[in-house]
């Protein structure tokens, strides 16, 4: 058996070598592997010394010769095939261990240069990789050091590897080109080329749209359906997930994650890790239905359930400190579909053990320089499938500060007002459009969500409200887009609002700041809309 070994990471591979030799596998190399095999102590044969022709172009011409790509090719059970090869005097590549120059690592350093990206595309090796993924009945292909492991395993019991490995390693191999080769097309694709300042040193512009995009998502699993039970549905999370996303976390218990489940509790997280104070969010049919901040997970929890009890019913709630067994205890009187937190105390895990339905999420928070980074972990685009297209565009990570926000009317807000205000802000900007949130002290008061008429999400935040037995009296408001007209703005007043954020931005934003004058109370600019559809 001859094994081809060809690596850019050179992790693990001198043990992975040392263990095939004392199989009797005979091994073959290239360039750098080949010299670092050989100082290892391991008989190692150049491919030039195979090919009879020597690496040239600096490297660029290696294995793209008939000697290597014969022997990864030939099917062993047609007689032409290895007659041909016998002809020629060509040995079989029986195992083929190659992976690809950095491309991605390269083009994501700060001041890489077009020269750097363009010699950082590998040729040789994706070939190579394809011709033996395509001959897998015959050729091993290893394309990461995670997969030395199994591949040992099966040859020091057998000799050989199993058809269900080599079709596997094949299937990882042709996803690794397809990878590969999408972060090139990205990359060249997102160029904006200057010819006039072609060099070496040339580090060229980049638009944040390619001209095409060749997004690459894993499958983590099939679901049982999609949104409704006639739909079919799976979960796939992206190559290199962000620290702190909801494809990361663990379920520690419960049933089967539906699709449902799933687009709500990212919902639930996302909303739930923007603040950096103790949080809780619960969600139903993708929008909050209770928000709150305080000093811990129980404290939160009630706060945000009084907001809508009726909704919070078999919502989906997320934290964003540890759940403890005090916290676990309220929840635990309560229909719930999903919990998730970045972990759980023993007395909680203990306490949901008789909920055996319930699933638990735990999902780690990102670290960053000692301190948590509420901010990292979200995605930097948004994309939405439409009738044979794609929209893309950058996130909505926008953060308010109070020295963002322009007062606009005579009265000012107080400094709690101002806080709340900010509070109100991050909850609306997670409530599709059209969006009316109230707050007081850190908790949602009364949430209008998703409706065609401003006028009405602020009419229905406030039934809402009168039916959790809470009063809007002194509340403040929060729209995630301007009042085209005073009426939206009368209609939050009468029912209880003392302070509003809007972005403002109105033909008629004069109108509604002399409405605001006019009723006695404070208004202020955010200069930024939210619209979430």
């Amino acid at each position: 058996m001859n094994a081809l070994l060809s690596v850019s990471d050179k992790t693990g591979i001198v043990d992975f070598a040392k263990a095939l030799h004392a199989l009797g596998i005979k091994l073959l190399s290239t360039g750098g592997t080949a010299q670092l095999l050989a100082s290892a102590g391991l008989p190692v044969t150049e491919v030039a010394e195979v090919t009879q022709f020597p690496e040239m172009l600096d490297g660029r011409v290696k294995t793209l010769h008939p000697k290597v790509h014969g022997g990864l090719l030939a099917r062993r059970e047609l007689p032409a095939h290895m007659a041909a090869l016998k002809e020629h005097g060509i040995d079989t590549i029986d195992l083929l261990v190659v992976n690809l120059y950095p491309f991605e690592a390269t083009v994501a350093k700060a001041g890489c240069t077009l020269a750097d990206a363009i010699e950082n595309i590998d040729i040789g090796g994706p070939a190579m990789v394809r011709s033996g993924a395509k001959n897998w009945k015959d050729v091993g292909v290893l394309t990461d050091a995670s997969q030395y492991p199994a591949v040992l395993e099966e040859l020091q019991a057998s000799g050989k590897l199993s058809d269900q490995l080599r079709f596997a390693l094949s299937v990882a191999a042709f996803n690794r080109v397809a990878q590969y080769d999408g972060a090139i097309s990205d990359y060249l694709s997102s160029v904006t080329f200057e010819p006039e300042k072609l060099a070496d040193a040339y580090v060229p512009s980049r638009t944040l749209f390619p001209g095409q995009s060749n997004g690459i998502f894993t499958k983590v699993q099939d679901l049982r359906y999609g949104e409704n039970s006639h739909q079919q549905a799976a979960l796939y999370r992206d190559l290199h997930p962000a620290p702190g996303s909801l494809v990361t976390g663990v379920q520690l218990q419960g049933k089967e994650l539906s699709y449902n489940n799933i687009a709500d509790a990212d919902a639930a997280w996302e909303c739930v890790k923007s603040f950096d104070a103790a949080a809780c969010v619960i969600v139903k049919h993708a929008n909050p239905c209770g928000v709150a901040v305080g000093l811990d997970a129980l404290g939160t929890y009630t706060k945000a359930f009084q907001t809508d009890p009726t909704s919070a019913f078999g919502g989906i709630i997320a934290f964003n400190r540890v759940v403890d067994g005090a916290a676990a205890a309220q929840i635990s009187k309560q229909f719930v579909e999903v919990l998730m937190a970045p972990d759980f105390t023993a007395e909680a895990l203990e306490i949901f053990k008789s909920k055996v339905n319930v699933r638990l999420l735990k999902v780690e928070l990102p670290k960053h320089g000692g301190t948590t980074n509420w901010a990292r972990g979200r995605n930097a685009m948004d994309a939405k499938r439409i009738g044979s297209g794609l929209l893309l565009q950058t996130a909505d990570n926008h953060e308010l500060s109070l020295t963002d926000l322009k007062v606009v009317t005579k009265k000012q807000p107080t400094l709690e007002e101002m806080e709340d205000l900010l509070f109100a802000w991050k909850v609306a900007k997670y409530v599709k459009s059209n969006a009316i949130v109230f707050c007081k002290n850190g908790m949602t008061m009364g949430v209008g969500a998703g409706q065609m008429s401003r006028l009405d999400s602020a009419r229905i935040a406030s039934i809402k409200a009168q039916h959790a037995g809470l009063s809007l009296q002194g509340t403040v408001v929060a729209s995630d887009a301007f009042f085209p007209f005073r009426d939206g703005l009368d209609v939050v007043v009468d029912a209880g609002a003392s302070c509003i954020v809007q972005p403002g931005g109105s033909m008629r934003d004069q109108e509604v700041i002399d409405a605001a004058n006019e009723r006695g109370v404070a208004m202020v600019f955010s200069g930024v809309r939210h619209f979430r559809h």
